[in-house]
C-alpha cells in the first residue's frame, strides 16, 4: 500500500483535477462537459436519490456493513488521478466472508460503470492488506444532481478475504472509465447509517480526514455475532452533553498519549501528537467545525533530530499563530551532553490562500536553547497581548534547578530573556506550570523545594514572579508540607477574582489525609488582608480498600464553574465495590458533579470555550479494536 501513496504524489503534481467534484464543476473546463440543457435546477428535498439507495432500514442478509444512503447533492470525492479516498467499516463477527461492495458514484455525462481498484486493510491507506484488486462495477440506477453528474449506484461482486470482527478500511483509487473523467464517490457523512460501530470515519490521501462516503459492504456472516460493546474500546458509556468529535484513528500506532487540545477565537481545536507525521516525529493538527461536522487536518509533520520530534501541546498566540516546544535543537544538554536542548517553534498558515485545503503550515523555530544557564527542555505556555511568549524549563537556570523566561519578537527574530532561575531552595525547584495574572504578573508551581524538611528535597511550592527594576522577584505563596496538603503541585488556573486553583498529591504514608490511598486533591489560594490564604476544597475520592485517583488537568469557564479531570485505580469504581477497577472522569469542581465517567483512566487536560463547552483528548478510546486505542478528541456541552 505504501507504493501508491508514493505514485499518488507525484500524479498529483503533474495533475490539475481538484479533490473534489463540486471543485470541479466550478471549473470553465468541466463545467460545459456537465451541461443538462432540460436539466440544471436543484432537485426537491424529495428527489429521485432514493432510487439508487440500497438501504433505508436494517441490514439486509447480505449486507456486512452500511455507511448509509447515497447523498448526491453535498459533494464527491476523487478517487482516480491518484487521489484515493479510504472509509473504515466495522465486522461484527469472527469468520466473515467479504464478497463485494457497492458505492454512490459521480460522473460526468455519457460515462458507464468504472473499474475501481479496492484494497481492505488494517488501517487508512496500508498496514496489513487483506485484499487489494481492480474490479469492474455493474451499474445500477442513476439520476442528475444540481451540478450535472450522473449520480448513480455500483456494485461489483468479488472473492473478498475471511475477516474477523474488528475494525477495517477498504480503499478506493484508480478508477477509471472509457473517457478518461474523473470518477468521483459521493460523501454523505453517514448518515442513515446501519452496522456495528457506524458511521465510518474517513480520510483523503492528500487531505487528511474528510466527511465519510455511501458504501455497502457485502459478504456472508457467521452464525455467532459478537458484537463489540463501549467497555471493549474503554469507552465512556453514551451520557448526556458527551460527543465524541473525532476519532484519532490515523495515531493508532503512537507510543505517547495524545496531548489535549488548545482553542481560538473561532473555535477551532488544535493539538500535538508526539510520534506520528509523515515522519514518525511528531504532528501538529486541527479540528475544525463546518456545518454539521468536524474536520481533522495535518498541519505540519516535524522532521525529528535536530529541526525538533515529539511536541507536546501548543498553545495560540494573539493573531491565531500556534507556539510550542519540541526535542531538538542543540544537541548539548543533559545525560552528559548528548540530549537536545530543545527547542520553540512558531506554525502559521502558508501566505498564500489554499482554496483545496491542500496546502500545509509553515513551522520556524524561533529559538534554540542552548544549556547551561540557559533554559533547556523548555515550554511556552502563555502569551500576552503584545505577543511576548513565556515558559518555564525543568532544566537549566543560572543553579540548574529550572527557570522561567520570556520570549520577545525583535527585529530579525526572537530575544530569550531568564526572568527567574530556581536555586532548590526554599524558592523551589523544577517548575511545571504558569500562567500570566490578570494582574501582569506570573504565577507558578514547582515539583520540588521548598519546605525542606519535606521529604528529601521539598514538596514543591506556589510562586508569584513580580516585575521588579528590569528584572522579576520571586515571592513563595504557599510551601506544601507533604500531609493533609499533599505535595509536587502544578496545573494552575486562576479565575476572574484573582484567586489560584492548582493540583497536588497525597500519598499512602500520609494516613492523616489518605487513608492508605493515593488521591488527587485540588487546592485555592486566595488573597485576602494582605496575605494568601490555603484551602483545599476537592479530593479525588476515598477508596476504604486502597486504590490511586489523580488528577491531570483543571480548567475554568467564562462562568466561573472549575473542571478537572481524573482517573485511576480505585475499589469506588468497581461494580460491586470490593476489587480494584479502573476509572476515569470530568468533573465540575465547584457543584462537586461527575459529567462524564468511564472505565479508564483516559481523560487528558481540558479547555473551554466562550459558551461554557469543554473539550480535551482521550488515550484510548475512539474508533478501532481494543488492541488499537486509537483515542478521540471530544467535547461536553453542559
Amino acid at each position: 500500500m505504501a507504493a501508491f501513496l508514493a505514485a499518488a504524489v507525484m500524479v498529483f503534481a503533474q495533475n490539475s483535477v481538484p479533490p473534489t467534484a463540486v471543485q470541479a464543476a466550478k471549473m470553465p473546463q468541466f463545467a460545459a462537459r456537465l451541461a443538462h440543457p432540460a436539466r440544471r435546477t436543484t432537485p426537491p428535498k424529495s428527489s429521485v436519490f432514493a432510487r439508487a439507495t440500497r438501504h433505508r432500514g436494517p441490514l439486509d442478509s447480505s449486507d456486512i456493513y452500511d455507511n448509509g444512503p447515497i447523498n448526491g447533492n453535498t459533494d464527491a470525492w476523487t478517487i482516480g488521478f491518484g487521489f484515493i479516498v479510504s472509509d473504515s467499516f466495522n465486522i461484527a463477527s469472527d469468520g466473515t466472508n467479504i464478497t463485494g461492495m457497492s458505492f454512490g458514484a459521480w460522473l460526468a455525462p455519457g460515462d458507464t460503470a468504472p473499474s475501481v481498484e479496492i484494497s481492505i486493510t488494517s488501517t487508512e491507506f496500508g498496514g496489513t492488506s487483506y485484499f487489494d484488486q481492480t474490479v469492474n462495477f455493474t451499474q445500477g440506477s442513476c439520476t442528475v444532481n444540481q451540478y450535472g453528474y450522473n449520480v448513480c449506484t455500483e456494485t461489483a461482486s468479488f472473492n473478498g478475504p475471511a475477516l474477523n470482527a474488528g475494525s477495517y478500511w477498504v480503499n478506493l483509487q484508480n478508477a477509471s472509465v472509457p473517457s478518461g473523467d474523473p470518477v468521483y464517490w459521493d460523501e454523505n457523512s453517514g448518515v442513515g447509517c446501519q452496522g456495528p460501530g457506524c458511521p465510518s470515519q474517513a480520510s483523503q490521501n492528500t487531505i487528511g480526514s474528510i466527511p465519510s462516503e455511501a458504501f455497502t459492504i457485502l459478504g456472508e456472516t457467521s452464525t455467532t455475532t459478537t458484537t463489540s460493546s463501549y467497555n471493549d474500546y474503554a469507552c465512556p458509556p453514551p451520557q448526556p452533553g458527551f460527543h465524541d468529535l473525532h476519532d484519532l484513528g490515523m495515531i493508532w500506532q503512537q507510543n505517547n498519549p495524545a496531548s489535549g487540545v488548545a482553542i481560538d477565537r473561532a473555535g477551532n481545536l488544535y493539538g500535538t501528537l508526539a510520534d506520528f507525521g509523515n515522519y514518525s516525529q511528531g504532528l501538529l493538527y486541527q479540528a475544525a467545525h463546518r456545518a454539521s461536522n468536524w474536520f481533522l487536518t495535518s498541519l505540519y509533520s516535524f522532521l525529528g533530530g535536530s529541526q525538533g520530534s515529539a511536541p507536546n501541546g501548543v498553545i495560540v498566540g494573539p493573531s491565531g499563530e500556534l507556539f510550542g516546544a519540541v526535542q531538538g535543537g542543540y544537541q548539548s544538554c543533559g545525560n552528559d551532553g548528548a540530549s537536545y536542548c530543545g527547542l520553540i517553534y512558531e506554525a502559521r498558515p502558508g501566505p498564500a490562500a489554499c482554496p483545496t485545503a491542500l496546502c500545509g503550515w509553515n513551522e520556524t523555530a524561533i529559538y534554540q536553547f542552548t544549556g547551561n544557564t540557559d533554559a533547556w527542555g523548555g515550554n511556552v505556555v502563555a502569551s500576552d497581548s503584545a505577543g511576548n511568549l513565556y515558559g518555564i524549563s525543568g532544566g537549566g537556570g543560572a543553579y540548574g534547578g529550572g527557570a522561567v523566561f520570556e520570549l520577545t519578537p525583535a527585529q530579525g527574530g526572537w530575544a530569550e530573556k531568564i526572568l527567574y532561575s530556581f536555586t532548590g531552595g526554599n524558592d523551589g525547584a523544577v517548575p511545571t506550570s504558569l500562567l500570566l495574572g490578570h494582574d501582569g504578573n506570573l504565577y507558578g508551581t514547582t515539583l520540588l523545594g521548598g519546605n525542606q524538611n519535606c521529604f528529601y528535597n521539598g514538596c514543591g511550592v506556589v510562586f508569584q514572579l513580580v516585575p521588579s527594576g528590569g528584572s522579576w522577584a520571586e515571592n513563595v505563596l504557599y510551601a506544601f508540607s507533604g500531609t493533609t496538603d499533599g505535595y509536587e503541585p502544578g496545573g494552575l488556573a486562576q479565575d476572574s477574582a484573582g484567586d489560584l486553583y492548582g493540583i497536588s498529591v497525597c500519598q499512602s504514608y500520609n494516613d492523616i489525609y489518605c487513608r492508605g490511598n493515593e488521591l488527587g486533591l485540588i487546592f485555592r489560594l486566595a488573597f485576602s488582608g494582605g496575605s494568601w490564604g490555603f484551602t483545599m476544597i476537592y479530593t479525588s475520592g476515598y477508596c476504604g480498600g486502597g486504590g490511586y485517583v489523580t488528577i491531570h488537568g483543571l480548567t475554568l469557564d467564562a462562568a466561573g464553574n472549575l473542571y478537572a479531570s481524573q482517573g485511576g485505580e480505585d475499589v469506588e469504581c468497581s461494580p460491586d465495590g470490593c476489587a480494584y477497577y479502573y476509572c476515569g472522569a470530568v468533573v465540575n469542581v465547584t457543584s462537586d458533579q461527575s459529567l462524564i465517567s468511564g472505565n479508564a483512566d483516559i481523560f487528558n487536560n481540558l479547555t473551554s470555550d466562550a459558551n461554557g463547552n469543554l473539550y480535551g483528548t482521550t488515550d484510548t478510546c475512539g474508533f478501532g479494536t481494543p488492541q488499537r486505542n486509537t483515542g478521540m478528541i471530544w467535547q461536553y456541552s453542559p
